[in-house]
Order: C-alpha cells, then sequence, then structure tokens
C-alpha cells in the first residue's frame, strides 16, 4: 500500500494570537522581576573588592581575623578588652557541642601516647619533659570531670573583623588588637586568601567558612562570655544618660559612693550646666533638696517651675543674709563646738573681705593682697568674741536662741577697742556704712525652707562674688548641720571660691565633713588648669567620688589625663566629644556617657541661646506653657514649701 504524504493542517489564528500573548506576557513578568528591589539590595554596600589581606566595603578598609591559639588557662572575662575597644568590630563565635564518649576515648588514647613518651624518654636516658607531664594531669582531670557529668566538651571558633577608613588606619588597629590579644598568650591571625570567607563567617548568617576552632570544656568556653560591656547600672538612683559602649541606661545613687560629692570639668557650651541641672531635676522626684549657687542666672526657669525659692543678691535687693547666724544644731557634741565653728569661719570671711585673704591660684588669678597680721588677729578675734557676748551668746548652747549681732556690730567693737581695733574697722567699714553696706550688715530675712533654692549673683559686683559665695555656703551648711536630711548643693563656676585661700580651704572643708550630714557638693567649673593647679583644687576632686568630663580645651586635656589616668583613646576623644557626652567616673568606674533629656526637661533647663529664644517666642505667642506635673510633683514631695 502507497503511503501519502500528510496533509499539513492550516495554523489556527486563536492560537498563534495565544501564544504572543504568552511570550509577552513572560517578557513583561521578566522585565518587572529585574526592576524588583530585595531587601539585600537596601543593606548591600556600594562596592565590595576582596584581595588576600584585606577587603574593601565601599569607601571602608577591613580585616578578618580568627583566634588560633590560647594559653593553659583563660581567666574570666578575657575578651572584655576587645568588646569594649572603642573600634568599630564585628565579632563572631562558633560553639559546636561533642559527644562526651568520643572526647574519653581520645583522651584515652592521648593519655597512652603521653605516657608512652615519658617511659621511651626514660629508657634513653633523655631529660624529663615537664609539658608531657603536665598534659597528662589535664587531661585526667578532664577524664574524670567528664566521666561525672562535670564538663562538656566543645568545639569553639572565634572570628572578629576590624574596620578602618583608611589603610594606615586599618594596619594601626590591626596592631593595637594584635598587641591586646599577645598580652593575654592569645593569638590571631588575618585570614590570608579567605577574606571573603572571613566575612561570610562574621556577617550574621549562621556559616562557619572558616572552620578554625579549638577544643574547649565548659569552664573555659565560659570564661568567653561575650557580654562584658562596662557597665554602671544600678538597681537604684537617677538616670544619667546612655552609655555608649553599649546603649546601656547609667542608673546611678550617687550617694551609695564614698561620699555623695562631685566635680564637672567642661569647656564654655560643652553641656556642664545643662548635665547638672538635669541631674537635680530628677534627684528631686526621689526627695532630694536642692540647693544652688548661681553666678549666671542660668537656674532660674528651672527653679520656678518646681516651685524653688530663687534668691536673688545685689545692693538693689531687699535680700539679707547675716553670717553671724548660728545654726540650730540637735547634736549635742556640735551644739557645744557650733560658737566656736563660726567663729573660725568668720576669721576667714573677715581676711576675705578686709583684703587679708591671699590669691593662691597659680598664674594669679586676682591682686595678691597682704596677709593680715598676728596682731590684727588676735584682736579681731577678741572682737568677735566680744561682740557675740554684748548679743548675750556664749559657748553655752542655751545661749544661742538670741538674736546674733550684725556685722555693724563687730564695727562698733572694733572702733571702740585698742590695738589694731580702730584700723581694722576703718578696713570693714564699707560693708557698714559705705559701697557695700546693707546686704551683709542686717539680719537675715529669707527662708530656705524648700526643696530648691538658689542663689543668684550674677548682679553682684565683682569684688564683692567672692564674699557672697563665702557667706552664702556658710549659711546652707548652718542649714544642713541643723536638719539633717538628703541633699545635694551644686557650685557653679566655682573657681571664684577658689581664687583666695580661705574660700577654698572654707569649701574643701565642706568637701571633706558633707557625707556625715548626707550632704552631696557638686563643684562645676571651666577653668581647669586654675582649679587643678592650686592645692584645695586637687584635694576637692580627690574627695569627689563622681566626676564628668565633658569637652575640654586642648590644653586643659594634658592636665586632666595625668589626674585621671586617662587612657590614650580617652585623652584623644576628651577634646573632640561632641556638646553632652563625656566621660562619667563613679568610684573605680567609668564609661563614655551620653546625657539625655526629654523635651520638657530640655525646655526647662536649657541655657542654648537660640533655644531659650524659640521657647521664650513660644510663651509670648501662648503656645508653651511651664508643665504643672512637674510643679505638682513638688508640691506632692514637699506639701506646704511651695
Amino acid at each position: 500500500m502507497a503511503l501519502g504524504r500528510k496533509k499539513q493542517q492550516p495554523l489556527d489564528p486563536v492560537a498563534i494570537a495565544q501564544a504572543q500573548r504568552a511570550r509577552e506576557e513572560q517578557e513583561v513578568q521578566a522585565a518587572f522581576q529585574k526592576g524588583v528591589t530585595a531587601l539585600r539590595d537596601f543593606i548591600a554596600p556600594s562596592s565590595l573588592e576582596f584581595s588576600s589581606t584585606h577587603f574593601q566595603l565601599g569607601t571602608r578598609y577591613a580585616r578578618t581575623y580568627y583566634v588560633y591559639g590560647y594559653p593553659r588557662q583563660l581567666y574570666t572575662g578575657w575578651l572584655s578588652s576587645m568588646v569594649n575597644l572603642d573600634e568599630v568590630m564585628d565579632m563572631s563565635m562558633y560553639i559546636y557541642p561533642v559527644e562526651s564518649q568520643v572526647v574519653l576515648e581520645n583522651l584515652k588514647k592521648k593519655v597512652t601516647q603521653l605516657e608512652a613518651g615519658i617511659q621511651i624518654d626514660g629508657e634513653h636516658g633523655r631529660v624529663r619533659d615537664p609539658g608531657k607531664q603536665a598534659a597528662i594531669l589535664d587531661a585526667e582531670e578532664m577524664r574524670d570531670k567528664l566521666q561525672v557529668g562535670e564538663e562538656r566538651f566543645f568545639r569553639f571558633g572565634l572570628y572578629f573583623t576590624i574596620y578602618g577608613g583608611s589603610m594606615e588606619e586599618l594596619e594601626f588597629v590591626s596592631h593595637k588588637v594584635e598587641s591586646m590579644l599577645g598580652q593575654q598568650l592569645v593569638y590571631s591571625k588575618p585570614a590570608t586568601s579567605q577574606q571573603e570567607q572571613g566575612l561570610n563567617s562574621n556577617v550574621p548568617q549562621l556559616v562557619d567558612q572558616l572552620q578554625i576552632r579549638r577544643n574547649m570544656s565548659t569552664g573555659a568556653l565560659s570564661t568567653s562570655f561575650p557580654f562584658t560591656s562596662a557597665d554602671l547600672t544600678q538597681d537604684n538612683g537617677i538616670l544619667y544618660g546612655i552609655n555608649m559602649h553599649n546603649s546601656g541606661l547609667v542608673i546611678f545613687d550617687r550617694f551609695s559612693l564614698e561620699n555623695g560629692n562631685s566635680v564637672v570639668f567642661a569647656k564654655s557650651g560643652a553641656g556642664k550646666s545643662f548635665t547638672v541641672k538635669l541631674e537635680a531635676l530628677r534627684s528631686m522626684m526621689f526627695g532630694t533638696e536642692i540647693f544652688i549657687i548661681d553666678p549666671e542666672n542660668e537656674y532660674q526657669r528651672m527653679c520656678e517651675a518646681v516651685g524653688g525659692a530663687y534668691v536673688r543678691l545685689s545692693l538693689n535687693s531687699a535680700t539679707r543674709i547675716n553670717p553671724f547666724d548660728l545654726p540650730k544644731v540637735i547634736d549635742v557634741e556640735e551644739s557645744d563646738n557650733a560658737l566656736r565653728t563660726n567663729l573660725i569661719t568668720l576669721h576667714g570671711l573677715l581676711r576675705l573681705m578686709m583684703g587679708g585673704a591671699q590669691a593662691q591660684m597659680q598664674g594669679g588669678g586676682g591682686v595678691t593682697m597682704p596677709a593680715l597680721a598676728p596682731s590684727e588677729e588676735a584682736d579681731l578675734d577678741a572682737a568677735l568674741i566680744g561682740t557675740y557676748a554684748k548679743a548675750g551668746i556664749t559657748n553655752d548652747p542655751l545661749t544661742h536662741t538670741s538674736q546674733p549681732p550684725t556685722i555693724s556690730d563687730l564695727y562698733d567693737t572694733l572702733l571702740h577697742m585698742g590695738g589694731t581695733g580702730p584700723q581694722l574697722a576703718q578696713r570693714l567699714r564699707k560693708y557698714t556704712s559705705g559701697t557695700f553696706a546693707g546686704i551683709f550688715s542686717q539680719q537675715s530675712n529669707i527662708n530656705i525652707d524648700n526643696p530648691m533654692v538658689v542663689f543668684n549673683l550674677r548682679d553682684l559686683e565683682d569684688e564683692l562674688r567672692p564674699v557672697a559665695m563665702y557667706i552664702v555656703l556658710n549659711y546652707i551648711w548652718n542649714k544642713t548641720k541643723s536638719d539633717i536630711k538628703k541633699r545635694l548643693l551644686i557650685v557653679d563656676e566655682a573657681w571664684q571660691l577658689m581664687k583666695y585661700e580661705d574660700s577654698a580651704n572654707f569649701l574643701f572643708s565642706l568637701a571633706k565633713r558633707a557625707r556625715k550630714y548626707n550632704l552631696g557638693i557638686t563643684t562645676i567649673t571651666q577653668d581647669v588648669e586654675d582649679f587643678m593647679g592650686s592645692r584645695m583644687g586637687r584635694a576637692i576632686v580627690a574627695n569627689a567620688s563622681m566626676q564628668f568630663l565633658l569637652k575640654q580645651s586642648s590644653s586643659a586635656v594634658d592636665v586632666l589625663s595625668d589626674v585621671f589616668k586617662l587612657t590614650s583613646e580617652e585623652k584623644k576623644r576628651l577634646s573632640q566629644f561632641p556638646v553632652g557626652q563625656g566621660l562619667f567616673f563613679a568610684g573605680q568606674s567609668h564609661v563614655h556617657i551620653q546625657v539625655i533629656a526629654s523635651p520638657t526637661e530640655t525646655g526647662l533647663i536649657t541655657t542654648n541661646p537660640n533655644q531659650v529664644q524659640q521657647i521664650n517666642a513660644a510663651e509670648q505667642a501662648g503656645e508653651f506653657s511651664q508643665p504643672q506635673g512637674t510643679i505638682d510633683l513638688s508640691n506632692r514631695l514637699y506639701p506646704g514649701n511651695v
């Protein structure tokens, strides 16, 4: 049968059109998929280039290391120096559990080999190898612990990647890290020709492509616990800021230290007043009373917001403080010495007032004036005792409730006594009937029974400021001794007191004795060189258990570095800190801190001219008001004191 050619069927136009549409849809879908941006496209660097010893990630240079050698014994926290290093670093740990039975069999073989080796050495007369003996002891100890389940066995891999902005910086960081580990007999190497595998092993995708591992028991592995960042957090206390090492909170109670004193050093505009005001505001929430000596009118807004007492001292104001006031001391021992203690304080004050104080800051800081002669000191002492006696006040504590005398009474006593009294009276006259009359020569008319009291000295003449600060400090000290509560005393621009020996000695005396009366003294200054150049200034720093070092001028960095034993990295950063960042010391610990305030707190305490101008404009427009909640809080803590 003959086969004929099959007749070709005509193509269906509909099928052709459908196939064409399907192809077009596939092409469109493929084009769409090419344009879809995946998550990895967002996080991927702009470029990635590998070489044998390092790789370049965008504009950053990087190098991956692996740890291959460890000492015979590891101490707990040996990795903390790496974790707390102020460098950009990625670190990965790979831990593989191993069956104990497998390890026991391997240890048994190892012990047999070591003992055989020692026996062969003995037969050949070789010197005993102490390394083999130590290895046998370690292996036997490990076998015993594995057998009873006290230990387990693991394979441990440690890799880290360091970064730098340039090859020079990368080499510098590499040397620093290698030296840091080498000092602990921990040996590391760059992943030569395996930088890509090293990067893959360090990124968080759980892929160990280097596979450089070391056998470790549970005890040895536990020493590598990575979460050992420098920390300063307590269960009680106030929030000081954010720990820049680990983004943790720095919560601390300064009264839990040996004493509650602190010093704050910073250049102008670095945020020292902001930091101290924030601490004061938050301390009030825990019932702490606040005293502030304010030379520049920086604390008024905060004081008014919490219902505090704002005491403005000037020659034109009606405020009066009598330095002859005696404290109402409850302690029997203190009450017996109350008059004598106040006489000693008055001696220093009067030397300051009569030109007998000696400027004692390095480089001058003020005019050096002649000290009182011994005969003048003796006459002044007799005049003070006589002035109190005329007012009916003696060493008997029962007489201390009488109205105290004033400087005007002392002037009359000096004027009518023999010896050098009349000459001393003439030197004192400007405070009784001269230019400075009134402010300190009359009975006190202020009441500081308030949770926050601010003494403003801005409008006082420069010559009168040290005298006013001395008198205010004494007034606060008398209040502290008569009614013991948890209090903070903030002395801003303390360098004005440190210029004179008597006022510096008085401030140091308060710093030494404050703890007994539950008082913490905060000393603030921007003239670091002059403050630390003073013998009393250094003593005040030594008696402060807490210190804040914010941004410093270049000349002050060397001084503070020597005093606080800063590392080279801390010293370098101290002059480069942004506003609000610094070093926070508490006892033997210190951290890099960022001081952060809420918008409400910032509105109350900022002294930034631009922010203050915006707040004032908002107040005038009726868009900003003082937070009433803060005032209500003060009322609840201190009923009847607003």
